[in-house]
């Protein structure tokens, strides 16, 4: 049986691979992103719907998606604050979690972060960790939690830190063995199709993947 996909954060690095892979597949006869402006993308099975995050009631109402990609997510570069960015990554997420689940979705898959924890230290993975909690306690049949680590790829928006990062990780990969491993940076493109094998075994329950499984997920033949 065909399957309805919803994705939100469709522009964004992962998001805007991802849903080049949803549109080619032939387990999704509709692709729905969410967006707060066009994607540029035209295809048969995409449909559009150009939303307010702050506004439910501008949000499609009573259409089906059996899996939603959320690959929401912002920089303080471009929130200005904390609480600008705790907004778009943590509250706008769990909106869209509460309302596809009301709408009848069955999977959900959110990319986090890869230290993620609601008792760390720092301010970034502990925002992730929270948000990872709060998703965790929905009743979702699955729910799959991304952890991939430093993203590579070509952004929209350019990153000094990450650009500097990006360069040495790609020229030392090397480094990157044994205890490192799990600190070795990931093609966004390859999340996306992990993310997109991942929603098609249907595991019940909570699963929480590390960029190294990511990777080795993206790697299978």
């Amino acid at each position: 049986m065909k399957k309805t996909a919803l994705i939100v954060g469709a522009t964004g690095l992962v998001g805007s691979e991802l849903i080049k892979i949803l549109l080619e597949t032939e387990e999704y006869d509709r692709i729905v992103a969410l967006t707060r402006r066009p994607i540029g993308v035209e295809h048969p099975k995409l449909s559009e719907k150009q939303i307010d995050f702050e506004r439910e009631e501008t949000w499609p109402w009573g259409m089906v998606a059996e899996d939603v990609y959320c690959c929401i997510g912002t920089t303080i570069k471009k929130a200005k604050k904390k609480e600008a960015m705790y907004k778009v990554d943590v509250e706008y997420a769990l909106a869209i979690a509460r309302w596809a689940l009301e709408c009848g979705a069955r999977q959900f898959l959110i990319i986090s972060s890869m230290n993620a924890s609601p008792d760390s230290a720092f301010w970034y993975p502990r925002m992730k960790g929270e948000l990872e909690r709060k998703v965790k306690r929905l009743p979702y049949e699955s729910i799959a939690i991304l952890r991939p680590s430093l993203l590579l790829g070509n952004r929209k928006e350019f990153r000094l830190a990450e650009s500097v990062a990006g360069a040495a990780a790609r020229g030392l990969p090397f480094v990157f063995w044994g205890p490192l491993k799990k600190f070795k940076a990931i093609e966004g493109a390859d999340v996306a199709r992990s993310m997109y094998r991942i929603a098609q075994g249907n595991d019940k329950g909570v699963r929480i993947y590390s960029s190294e499984e990511l990777q080795r997920i993206a790697d299978r033949s």
